[in-house]
């Protein structure tokens, strides 16, 4: 029997996929997990969260990094942004994650800074501008035409920090 170490990575996958580019994140790891290392598919939790609340990142433990992906609001449409979790501000000309609309996301980040031991989790923003959200839309142009750098950045980000090198599984 096999033992697997605890997971070093959760991701948290955000948005809607009725409401057009919100819709955006579900699509990208839909068909990039399936692609990525067998050795990075051990290190990683994947969860799935509609509406990012502070819940998704108050039990996730020290030494856990987190990495939210998902469309963003003020970034050009299909610009891809990746930037730390704590780096995030509620300047409205500033990339911030879409998916937060039950909470700001800066009560989101605020709730956690407090009641988490530690504050934030170390983790990353990845994101993707949207057009359209839309119930009913499908992905806009811009996003679609994008989602292959939307993809290689959340690679690239799970590749640094779960230390497996990009490439075909080792299953494979």
């Amino acid at each position: 029997m096999t033992h697997l170490a605890p997971p070093s990575v959760r991701l948290l996958v955000c948005g809607n996929a009725d409401r057009g580019d919100d819709g955006a994140a579900l699509s990208a790891i839909a068909t990039l997990l399936p692609a990525l290392p067998h050795e990075m598919l051990e290190r990683l939790e994947v969860r799935r969260c509609g509406h990012l609340r502070p819940e998704d990142l108050l039990d996730i433990p020290g030494g856990e990094i987190c990495i939210v992906i998902d469309a963003a609001m003020g970034i050009a449409p299909g610009h891809v942004v990746t930037m730390p979790l704590d780096e995030i501000s509620d300047d409205p000309a500033g990339p911030l994650p879409r998916s937060s609309h039950e909470l700001p996301i800066m009560d989101v980040l605020g709730a956690t800074r407090t009641q988490r031991p530690g504050g934030l989790p170390e983790g990353v923003f990845i994101g993707i501008g949207g057009r359209r959200f839309g119930y009913g839309r499908p992905l806009s142009r811009s996003v679609r035409l994008n989602m292959g750098a939307f993809q290689a950045a959340i690679a690239d980000e799970l590749a640094r920090v779960t230390h497996v090198p990009q490439g075909p599984s080792a299953a494979a």
